[in-house]
């Protein structure tokens, strides 16, 4: 097999191991073990873990993004409110790839991130964006940037509860409820905002 070729074993097999056993198993030596090649191996491949970690991320937003890009509404505010709820089914359904990048996130510093990973995060932003430029015209541009920013991290801080049974302890609510609520109060301050600075 050649480089690229053992890359995407690797890969593939990181994503089987999350899949089933759950986001503990992608160690070194556990991936070693379930693909057949050393450690020392897919440090030659990757660097080391992170950056295979960060490969594994970059998988789960480019899904992630594909999901958005499938999502149709007629509407600026119907479709960030379709948006949310499709970022609130697919951190469901992939709670074990989600643990992995949101884990990550909180134990890396910004430099940890490759351009192509960044740019995969904007690409995401850069969709709401448009849907806040045509809700709001009257909002200066700062402010929207600002506004699409608040409401992604928002958005990101909520999905760790979601990866969890812990979310029982603070709400009986359906996450999607408990989304779709905090982003029409969102939105509704955003609007009484505009007004206030046109």
């Amino acid at each position: 097999m050649n480089k690229d070729e053992i890359q995407e074993k690797l890969i593939e097999t990181g994503r089987k191991m999350v899949r089933e056993q759950g986001p503990s198993a992608l160690t070194a030596r556990k991936l070693s073990e379930a693909s057949g090649y050393s450690v020392g191996t897919i440090y030659n491949q990757f660097g080391n873990m992170d950056n295979y970690i960060l490969v594994q991320n970059y998988l789960t937003l480019t899904d992630l993004l594909q999901c958005l890009h499938e999502t149709t509404a007629d509407f600026a505010y119907d479709r960030i409110n379709a948006y949310a709820d499709t970022f609130v089914r697919f951190v469901m359904e992939n709670k074990n790839f989600w643990f992995v990048m949101f884990n990550f996130h909180l134990t890396q510093s910004s430099r940890a991130f490759s351009i192509t990973y960044l740019r995969r995060v904007s690409t995401i932003l850069t969709m709401f964006e448009k849907e806040f430029k045509e809700l709001y015209p009257a909002l200066k541009v700062e402010k929207r940037h600002a506004g699409v920013q608040v409401l992604w991290i928002t958005l990101f801080a909520l999905s760790s509860l979601l990866t969890t049974d812990s979310i029982n302890a603070y709400s009986k609510l359906e996450p999607a409820k408990i989304t779709k609520f905090l982003i029409g109060t969102y939105l509704t301050g955003l609007k009484v905002l505009e007004k206030s600075t046109s």
